[in-house]
């Protein structure tokens, strides 16, 4: 009729609202009923909720022999669900008098759209309660519920009734079954059930080998996809997907680089999703060249890929470089998602660059991508850019904290030795509904070491296998050996290692080795020194360790002779780097810097301030310095550290009463911590500095470490 073909094409045309005028002034007897159905989807494609609702509201106008008509009824509840109400399409779905397989696929589906699994699983079981019998639609809506509940109970169930419905040999079903168990943590029911598949498509494939990579098992992932190969069956985008998260894993960039030619005959190297896959894989290998390659040669690049290539540098430490793309990606028009600020906050807190943190804050506000996973994410960032106040703040913004929420700001608490309130929220996160994992022990044991808690220590060490079944893992055994050994209990740290029922590695004794030269214990450092150097020759820090101790005894042949064997093995010690964040730019120094254009004032601001400290009482501390040179000598070497020059630039280039943020890639020496307390009182200024291990923050001559670091 020529209403109805008219509507038809204005809805092609994506006219919506000329095509309404003509409906809503047309004579009723000039419209069909495929008329609405042309209405319905321009509807859906425009998301236009309000315009929906009066199509169905003239469809009901016209009386019972378009308002009962299911297949328009089913229509209408499509549209309802994918222009957001839920509750109009369930109105719909209650009044119609016989539903049939599509309604209830179509509203179940729905309800696991919308985020209500128990409602989905509920109108499946009303569904089995009536005389409608479920098609492979329905089992492809409803197992996706238990995945993601990660229900294996209910999977099971409904794993049984399609064997009784006869779908044993849909592969889409199958696929999505296997999915589902894949999800749930069943890996040897995903596993039979693909054995037991009469015929497998690519996507039977790529179900079982993305659940592989999902449970790590990387070996058994590999296999899959050979056999898949020999099989015939050629791989799509999703096998690719899945299968390179695996070289990921194992960090085979040989094993990337085979991939990467199979892509290439393939014919799916201009596939965005694989190419974005493969950049990601490469950033893991280690191959930021080929990954950023990759990248620069894409013809269009999207939000995931800006993410990806965001992520590689962040993963390989190149932070900086980062930043900067994040910042071409925006210049370029694209618009970060939570996985893009996901990926590039974790860079701002390993730089300390608190100023761009709080940018990207800002624009995670104006982006309305504020979830619990960003919350963390920045809560994070300013506790280890030094604000752990505002990390706090953020922190009890998160209605329901999960086990990572609670770890971080408990992490962000100890990091900053707040020791006694890091314990306070774990106590909290106890009676909370997050269960405290490996991690939450470790985060507290820290706490406990950098406070000097040895009692509290020892407390939760014993409750953690005895009252959570957590076992100990070497990361735990290194905090209590820190804890022990700092406390001065070096004989029962040596017992304690000496006990353990894992062999301790090279991280343990190191911790051991730190604690002999905290206590100078010349006796002890020598025996843990010849184990580590049996136990890695080449490994600097046990060197620099050993010959700090024999210097700070005066015994200059021994701390000499361990410098000439670093030399002699081509060991290199790693040299000590601090930076420090003005107006959104780094600044980076390294000890005796003299690179930086402000180098002049530099040392003229620490020549001024020597002065005003030795004025008021300071005294260097040389007794770190290996060389046997003359004092005034000594003195000129420690007063160019890399976090003294780091802090002159910063009383350069702040306003005055500005708080000085520096963050140092080693541990600070006890000379540079003794001056950064003088100059936090002569300057009246807070100085807060990150080195490896922990946070100092110095304000009028005193340290938040109470010197105990």
């Amino acid at each position: 009729m020529p209403s109805t073909a008219h509507i038809r094409g204005l809805c092609r045309e994506g006219r919506l609202k000329d095509a309404l005028h003509i409906l809503f002034t047309a004579n009723n007897t000039c419209v069909e009923s495929s008329a609405y159905l042309h209405l319905l989807q321009a509807c859906i494609d425009k998301k236009a909720l309000a315009e929906g609702k009066q199509i169905h509201s003239h469809i009901n106008d016209r009386g019972h022999i378009f308002a009962r008509n299911t297949f328009l009824q089913n229509a209408i509840i499509n549209m309802y669900d994918k222009c957001g109400s839920l509750v109009d399409a369930r109105n719909v779905f209650e009044f119609m008098s016989e539903p049939d397989v599509f309604s209830w696929n179509v509203i179940i589906a729905a309800y696991r759209k919308h985020g209500f699994p128990q409602e989905a699983f509920t109108l499946f079981y009303q569904m089995q309660r009536t005389a409608v019998q479920p098609d492979h639609f329905t089992f492809s809506a409803i197992l996706p519920v238990c995945s993601s509940v990660a229900s294996l109970k209910y999977g099971l169930q409904i794993h049984g009734r399609i064997l009784r419905c006869g779908f044993q040999s849909n592969v889409v079903v199958m696929s999505t079954l296997m999915d589902m168990y894949s999800k749930c943590g069943s890996m040897d029911n995903a596993r039979e059930v693909f054995v037991k598949m009469p015929q497998r498509d690519v996507v039977a494939w790529n179900a079982i080998i993305a659940g592989y990579e999902q449970h790590g098992l990387v070996e058994n992932a590999l296999m899959t996809f050979k056999k898949m190969q020999l099989t015939g069956i050629e791989p799509n985008s999703a096998t690719f997907a899945s299968v390179l998260p695996v070289c990921a894993k194992m960090g085979d960039l040989k094993l990337t680089m085979e991939i990467h030619q199979i892509i290439i005959k393939s014919g799916f190297l201009r596939d965005a999703v694989v190419v974005t896959s493969l950049i990601d894989t490469y950033a893991k290998c280690g191959n930021i060249q080929e990954a950023h390659r990759l990248f620069d040669d894409m013809p269009e690049r999207d939000m995931v890929s800006w993410t990806a290539i965001i992520a590689g540098h962040v993963h390989i430490g190149l932070v900086d470089k980062a930043l900067d793309i994040f910042k071409q990606m925006q210049s370029a028009g694209v618009k970060p998602d939570t996985s893009t600020f996901a990926s590039i906050l974790p860079a701002c807190a390993k730089l300390g660059a608190l100023e761009q943190g709080t940018e990207i804050h800002r624009k995670v506000l104006e982006s309305g991508f504020l979830s619990d996973i960003i919350v963390t994410a920045l809560v994070d960032m300013y506790a280890k850019c030094g604000s752990i106040e505002k990390a706090f703040d953020l922190f009890e913004k998160i209605h329901h904290p999960n086990v990572i929420s609670w770890n971080t700001i408990i992490a962000g608490h100890a990091m900053h030795g707040y020791s006694k309130d890091a314990l306070s929220l774990l106590e909290q996160m106890k009676q909370s509904s997050s269960k405290l994992d490996h991690v939450s022990f470790v985060c507290v044991l820290f706490a406990c070491s950098h406070a000097g808690l040895v009692e509290d220590g020892c407390k939760y060490f014993s409750q953690m296998s005895n009252s959570y079944c957590i076992m100990p893992t070497v990361d735990h055994y290194v905090c209590m050996v820190d804890l022990l050994g700092r406390a001065g209990y070096l004989e029962e740290t040596l017992n304690f290692i000496i006990k353990m029922p894992i062999t301790p590695g090279l991280v343990v004794w190191k911790c051991l080795l730190g604690v002999c030269r905290l206590h100078k214990n010349i006796c002890l450092g020598v025996f843990v020194s010849r184990l580590l150097f049996e136990m890695d020759p080449k490994n600097a820090e046990a060197y620099v360790l050993i010959s700090n101790i024999y210097a700070e005894a005066g015994m200059w042949g021994d701390a000499q002779n361990v410098r000439k064997l670093m030399k002699e093995r081509g060991i290199i010690k790693k040299p000590g780097s601090s930076w420090i964040e003005v107006d959104k730019m780094i600044h980076a120094f390294c000890v005796g810097d003299k690179s930086h254009p402000q180098t002049e004032e530099i040392y003229a601001m620490l020549e001024k301030l020597s002065l005003e400290m030795k004025a008021a009482g300071y005294i260097p501390d040389t007794r770190s310095v290996l060389n046997d040179l003359e004092k005034e000598e000594k003195e000129l070497l420690i007063c160019h550290h890399s976090e003294k020059l780091a802090i002159a630039f910063g009383l350069l280039n702040t306003a005055p009463g500005t708080t000085i943020r520096v963050v140092k890639n080693l541990r600070v020496c006890v000379d540079c911590h003794t001056t950064t307390k003088f100059i936090s009182k002569i300057v009246a200024r807070e100085i807060v500095v990150r080195d490896a291990n922990r946070f100092h923050h110095f304000k009028n001559g005193q340290c938040s470490c109470g010197d105990y670091w």
